[in-house]
C-alpha cells in the first residue's frame, strides 16, 4: 500500500511517496521559474514536473491514493471552463472596503477576519467578470488530477469563512458574496474522485487512483511531524514562531489569531507569534549561531528576560500591537546574549501553549519541532527545560509527507469502489 502527497508551496512543489506505515520511501522537488510563483499555469507545469522527477526514484503508478496541500488562503477566480481569471495569494492584503465589510459581518472570533482575510479577498475575486466559481489552490490542482466536481476541504475553507463546527458555509456569508461561487466542502482526507485518463497520460499516475480531499500546508506539516495524541504539539521555528496542538475540542480567540482546524475526530489548535528566527538573524548569521551555541550550557539560565521581536507589535500569545521588543541589557558576551534570545523565544512558545490550554485545549505533553530551529540541539535543550515536556524530533519536516499520510489514512478507511 502506497500513498502520494503533493505540497504546493511558495517557491515550488514537493512530492513524497509513503509506504503502508506512513514512512517516506521517495521524494522529489521542483522550483518555480522566478517570477512565476503567482501563475496557476506554473503550478500545473510544476505538478507534472515534480511527478516526472519522482518517477526517477519510484514508479509513481504504484500510488494507490493521492492528496494535495496548498498555501492557506491562496484563492482563484475561475471561468466556466475552470480557467483562472485572477488569483489572490495567501499573503496579500485585502482591500480596505472588503476588509471593512467582513469586519462588520463576520463573528468576532472568525478566522476569516484580519488584514490578509481570505474571505475579504474572495469577495474581491467574486466581482471578476465571468467568474463562476471560487477555489483554493489545493482544490484547483486536485481537480486537474481527477477532472470531476471542484470541491474543497474543511482546512482550506476555514479562513474563507467556513464553520467547521456546524460543518457548513454560514448563512451570513451571503451578505458578502454569492454562496453559489463557493465550492462544496468535504472533510480533509475524504474521497473526492479518481485520477482521470487525461491526468494519467500527463503525469504517469495510474488512471483510477483514488484522490482525497487535501489540506493546508501548515496542517500537512503537522501531520508530517508525527504528533498523534491529544496534548501533543508541533512548533514551527522558522522566521516566525507558530504552534499547533492536537486537541479533542476546538478553541478560538479571534483577537489573538487562535483558531482550530478540524482533522478527523480531533482539532489542530494554534497561533503564531511575531518572534522567531528572523530576530536571531538580525544579530547573527547561521555560522555564528552554531559557533556561539556550542559555548552555551542550556541547563544554566542566562538570567536575561528578553521578549525578542523585530519591531513593535505582537499577536500571540499576547495581543498588543504596541508591545515593544525587549532586548536589553545586552551583555558583552555574545554567547550569553544569544542564550537570552533563545530563552526568550522559548518562553513565548511556552506561553503560547499555555494560552491554548487556558482556552480549553489540553495541557502540552510533548512537542515536536519543524523549521530551521529544529537543527539547533542547544536550543532544543533550552526549550525542553522551559517547556518542561519532552521535545522530540519530528518524523519528517516535509509537508508533502503529511499530505501523503492524509491520503493513506483515507485509503485505509475507504471501501473498494465497484468496478466501472
Amino acid at each position: 500500500m502506497r500513498a502520494l502527497g503533493i505540497d504546493c508551496g511558495t517557491s515550488g512543489l514537493r512530492a513524497a511517496m509513503v509506504d503502508s506505515a506512513g514512512e517516506p520511501i521517495a521524494q522529489a522537488a521542483v522550483r518555480y521559474v522566478h517570477g512565476s510563483e503567482r501563475d496557476p499555469h506554473a503550478w500545473a507545469t510544476a505538478l507534472r514536473d515534480v511527478l516526472a522527477q519522482l518517477a526517477k526514484e519510484i514508479d509513481v503508478a504504484s500510488a494507490e491514493a493521492v492528496a494535495i496541500d496548498g498555501t492557506s488562503g491562496t484563492l482563484l477566480a475561475l471561468a466556466e471552463d475552470r480557467k483562472p481569471l485572477a488569483i489572490s495569494m495567501y499573503n496579500e492584503r485585502a482591500d480596505a472596503e472588503d476588509l471593512a465589510a467582513v469586519a462588520a459581518i463576520a463573528p468576532r472570533d472568525s478566522p476569516a477576519r484580519g488584514a490578509t482575510s481570505p474571505l475579504a479577498r474572495a469577495r474581491a475575486l467574486s466581482r471578476c467578470r465571468g467568474v463562476t466559481r471560487l477555489a483554493h489552490q489545493a482544490d484547483w490542482l486536485a481537480a486537474l488530477l481527477h477532472g470531476g466536481e471542484l470541491v474543497t476541504d474543511e482546512n482550506n475553507a476555514l479562513k474563507t469563512g467556513y464553520d467547521p463546527v456546524s460543518r457548513r458555509w454560514p448563512a451570513w456569508i451571503a451578505r458578502l458574496l454569492d454562496p453559489v461561487l463557493l465550492p462544496r466542502v468535504l472533510p480533509a482526507g475524504e474521497l473526492i474522485g479518481t485520477i482521470s485518463h487525461r491526468a494519467a497520460r500527463e503525469t504517469g499516475l495510474r488512471a483510477g487512483t483514488l484522490v482525497y480531499a487535501g489540506t493546508t500546508d501548515s496542517c500537512a506539516a503537522f501531520l508530517a511531524a508525527g504528533a498523534t495524541e491529544p496534548g501533543e504539539g508541533v512548533t514551527s521555528l522558522g522566521s516566525t514562531l507558530a504552534v499547533k496542538l492536537l486537541s479533542p475540542v476546538p478553541v478560538t480567540d479571534g483577537a489573538r489569531g487562535v483558531y482550530s482546524h478540524r482533522l478527523a475526530a480531533a482539532w489542530l489548535a494554534g497561533g503564531a507569534s511575531n518572534t522567531g528566527g528572523a530576530v536571531l538573524a538580525r544579530f547573527f548569521d547561521s555560522e555564528t549561531i552554531a559557533r556561539l551555541s556550542a559555548q552555551i550550557d542550556p541547563e544554566r539560565p542566562s538570567g536575561l528576560d528578553y521578549y525578542p521581536l523585530l519591531a513593535a507589535g505582537e499577536r500571540f500569545p499576547r495581543n498588543d500591537p504596541t508591545l515593544s521588543p525587549c532586548l536589553d541589557p545586552r551583555p558583552a558576551d555574545d554567547a550569553l546574549f544569544l542564550q537570552g534570545l533563545l530563552e526568550g523565544i522559548a518562553r513565548i512558545e511556552r506561553d503560547g501553549y499555555c494560552a491554548l490550554a487556558d482556552l480549553g485545549a489540553p495541557p502540552l505533553r510533548s512537542v515536536r519541532t519543524t523549521g530551521g530551529g529544529a537543527r539547533n540541539s542547544v536550543w532544543t535543550a533550552i526549550r525542553a527545560r522551559i517547556l518542561n515536556v519532552p521535545v522530540l524530533p519530528g518524523r519528517s519536516d516535509e509537508a508533502a509527507v503529511g499530505a501523503a499520510r492524509l491520503a493513506l489514512a483515507g485509503l485505509k478507511q475507504t471501501r473498494p469502489l465497484p468496478p466501472s
